[in-house]
């Protein structure tokens, strides 16, 4: 069952050594990813491009079906993953960073549905491989997590992000020329619904506490002296609000207070 939070970036949140250790770890996990990336590219170049032709994805064949999982990681040519590199990169820290096991999760939603956009609707006379459908997927999940997990930070990386490539959507409508805009429009499908399902369920913040119920049944006590002379207690202050604590703190880890 999903758990639900109040307000803004509620309590709980990571603190700036948080986000630095996170985004370390991403920087880690691109590395590797990359680098499996373009060893099987390597596997695949001394192997005169067998791989692309056993395992790329061959539209309405159910035989090649499996190749929905693999051919996002294979490649036509040293030019083709050199062109994919740079994004696939930069698009699959900013997923990734917070949380590796989440970002494995977005990588295999996407790839299943860049795939099977490409496997159902594609001219069957077609091969596809490529990490286009991915890169994607990761572009639409970064754009809209903040909204869904209710980040500040992420929020406006998703905005940076939407307002500095905002032309990638060009090759992902109908009838875009020269390129699988079947595998774009699937993979960024993917990581739109991505960033919802794999949104953060945090539990909620506590309610303040307002008042003590009376204690019913005691025995009254009685003869105690009164004491005089001390001011009278009219109220406690409110307890101050976790969620805009936290967002001030990030405005502050941001430089913009």
């Amino acid at each position: 069952m999903g758990r639900t939070t109040q307000g803004w970036d509620g309590a709980g949140r990571g603190t700036a050594d948080d986000l630095v250790a996170e985004a370390r770890r991403a920087l880690f996990v691109m590395f590797g990813f990359m680098a499996a990336v373009w060893a099987l590219q390597l596997v695949n170049w001394l192997g005169d491009y067998r791989l692309d032709r056993e395992f790329g994805l061959v539209p309405h064949d159910m035989s090649r079906l499996p190749g929905i999982l693999v051919a996002p990681f294979l490649h036509f040519g040293w030019s083709h993953i050199e062109a994919n590199s740079g994004p696939l990169f930069v698009f699959g820290f900013l997923a990734a960073y917070r949380g590796v096991v989440r970002f494995l999760w977005l990588t295999l939603l996407v790839a299943m549905t860049s795939g099977l956009a490409v496997w159902l609707f594609q001219d069957t006379h077609t091969l596809g491989v490529g990490a286009s459908g991915v890169i994607f997927g990761y572009f639409g999940y970064v754009v809209l997590r903040g909204l869904f997990d209710r980040r500040l930070i992420d929020t406006l990386i998703g905005l940076v992000m939407a307002a500095s490539f905002a032309y990638l959507v060009t090759v992902a409508v109908p009838g875009t020329p020269g390129v699988s805009w079947l595998a774009h429009l699937g993979g960024l499908v993917g990581g739109m619904a991505g960033a919802y399902l794999l949104r953060d369920r945090r539990d909620p913040v506590p309610a303040a506490v307002t008042a003590t119920p009376a204690v019913t049944g005691a025995p009254a006590v009685t003869g105690a002296p009164a004491v005089t002379g001390a001011p009278a207690v009219t109220g406690a202050p409110a307890a101050p609000d976790p969620a805009r604590a936290e967002l001030h703190k990030e405005l502050r880890d941001l430089g913009l207070l």
